[in-house]
């Protein structure tokens, strides 16, 4: 038997209005990997350079092989891996990722969303209900957003949520072939006493989700 502590908060499903977040599904292959192709030109500046081309990465198999390794992190205590769902549909995934207990309680904030969902507060929405997850259920201090300078919109997505600049990470990460400088963010659990989904929706009263 797995002892629960190691994974507090997992599973878990989330929600808010017409917004969905879960753990990803086995019979999810072949929507996300339509999804992931038609979303290439969209998500390839952001991505982890690798050594097989897109459509290779994107795969089902690729899908079912990644969902494997993202279960038995999230039972190992890990990571937080969710899809991410608007009536239905799969629109993206937020994942709180390389996820350290003990004295530090932090983990790596990552999101991506289908380029037909951007701009509509989905992706926001979906990661102030994981935050808030991670700094309640899941027992978290510290998540952490590292963003490159050139994604402008991630950056206001998270400063919005009450992320707050804390540095520059210089050739940190090897992105869409090459090292790429990235903005450290952070937010800590005390930061919104309210939480991060009450900031999220007194930013804009009524906004749309759907």
């Amino acid at each position: 038997m797995i002892d629960p502590v190691l994974h507090p908060g997992w599973p878990a499903s989330l929600a808010w209005g017409p917004v969905e977040l879960h753990p990803l599904r086995r019979d999810d292959a072949a929507e996300w990997s339509r999804l992931r192709l038609a979303n290439e030109d969209w998500l390839r500046p952001w991505e982890p350079t690798a050594t097989v081309g897109w459509q290779a990465r994107h795969a089902p198999a690729a899908y079912r092989a990644m969902r494997r390794v993202m279960a038995r992190r999230a039972r190992q205590g890990a990571s937080l891996p969710f899809a991410v769902r608007v009536e239905g549909r799969l629109v993206g995934q937020v994942t709180v990722d390389n996820i350290v207990r003990g004295a530090l309680r932090a983990g790596s904030l990552g999101y991506w969303i289908d380029r037909s969902a951007a701009g509509r507060g989905v992706a926001s929405l979906a990661v102030a209900l994981v935050c808030d997850h991670a700094f309640g259920p899941a027992g978290l201090h510290r998540l952490q957003a590292d963003i490159r300078p050139e994604n402008l919109s991630s950056q206001r997505l998270v400063e919005r949520l009450g992320f707050q600049r804390e540095g520059l990470l210089r050739r940190y990460l090897d992105i869409d072939g090459g090292w790429r400088d990235h903005l450290a963010y952070a937010l800590l659990a005390e930061d919104l006493p309210g939480g991060v989904l009450d900031r999220w929706r007194g930013m804009a009263p009524g906004r749309p989700v759907d």
